[in-house]
């Protein structure tokens, strides 16, 4: 019996899994609801669905998954109506960052529901089912987070799949899983989005704060470009761990202001030097909460057409770009030209490339 499986909302994460169980799995039966019947059309004409709905119909009946990919709020929306559908081999899962609040709606709307959360650690500064893919989350951390009506076999199944879709399953609490994910994600934002706004209210009026901004505050406030909305809605969904975890941070910095004030030279080293050896014993994996760039430097002659002639050799090979510009301040960072590119691959045949034609490169990877 082939697998068979339901998506409510084809979103960036929704669709991708979406395409990752189609090629894996490619007989299985595929439905989806969505309010866009565009989504709907482009997923049908592409085969990655056998059937499409603006509503609930019984093409969601006895499926093995069913997962949940729209806001909290919209998910929490549809339990009583997934009810009727729902058999003892059905898994009810989720794709959220936040996990106690969908697992609280799910027991007190869905009595003898088998709910098994799941955050895959992966994502794009991309949203829609136009972006999404069939390798999105290869290699990706997959949360799961059992309800009380999963059985081992249940977690089992479900982690069996997650390793077929070639990600990484990891099994935790959903208290746990919000507070790791507000330590290493949701503060880590708040940092950056403050950080950004201190700029702002603090520049001159000649905005050179603005101007002359390098690599260092543009790597550490490079998440502060996330969708406001979703991280609004973030805030509300994990405030108790965020709180307990922001404070801890604002003791911190504040300790760090006091032994700066006081000139500490030693403590100030030792902090930094803790910081330095942890950060670098933090293994550097490409998909996660907090997505890795890939940026490579290289210097370039001052004079007209360098940079036309630096973006032709890349793409009559291929490659796409997902940045590329002067660097006016190189405090922090060497070569004159910032190539920012979509994965690891893209930025290995570009060094390749380049540096073949004599270029010097500085990659940061």
């Amino acid at each position: 019996m082939s697998l068979k499986v339901g998506f409510i909302a084809l979103g960036l994460i929704g669709g991708s899994i979406a395409k990752n169980i189609r090629r894996v799995f490619p007989d299985a039966y595929i439905t989806a609801l969505n309010r866009s019947s565009g989504t709907l059309d482009a997923a049908l004409k592409e085969g990655i669905i056998d059937h499409g709905t603006l509503e609930l119909d019984d093409s969601f009946r006895d499926c093995d998954l069913i997962f949940l990919c729209a806001p909290v709020e919209t998910n929490i929306g549809y339990l009583k109506k997934l009810e009727p559908y729902l058999t003892e081999n059905t898994i009810l899962t989720d794709v959220g960052s936040v996990k106690n609040v969908i697992h609280k709606a799910v027991s007190g709307k869905l009595k003898d529901a088998v709910f098994i959360g799941g955050h895959p650690m992966a994502g794009s500064e991309k949203s829609g089912y136009k972006n999404s893919s069939d390798h999105l989350i290869e290699n990706a951390y997959y949360i799961l987070t059992p309800g009380e009506n999963a059985s081992k076999e249940h977690i089992e199944r479900y982690e069996k799949l997650v390793k077929d879709l070639g990600a990484i399953p990891l099994v935790l609490q959903p208290s746990m899983h919000d507070r790791v994910t507000a330590a290493i994600s949701h503060v880590p934002h708040m940092i950056a989005y403050t950080l950004v706004r201190l700029v702002e209210k603090e520049d001159s009026p000649e905005q050179y704060m603005k101007a002359i901004a390098a690599g260092g505050f543009k790597d550490i406030t490079r998440i502060a470009s996330s969708d406001p909305v979703m991280w609004q809605q973030i805030c509300l969904e994990n405030p108790e761990h965020m709180l307990e975890l922001m404070d801890k941070y604002i003791d911190m910095l504040k300790s760090l202001r006091d032994s700066i004030g006081e000139g500490d030279g030693e403590t100030l080293r030792e902090t930094f030097e803790d910081a330095k050896n942890y950060r670098d014993s933090v293994q550097d994996a490409p998909l996660g909460p907090i997505k890795k760039s890939y940026v490579m430097h290289l210097d370039v002659e001052d004079e007209p057409g360098a940079i036309a002639i630096v973006a032709t050799i890349l793409s009559s090979h291929g490659i796409s770009l997902k940045n590329i510009g002067i660097v006016h301040n190189r405090i922090y960072e060497e070569g004159a030209l910032r190539i920012e590119f979509y994965d690891r691959e893209s930025m290995a045949l570009a060094i390749a490339d380049l540096m073949e034609k004599g270029y010097k490169i500085f990659s940061r990877n």
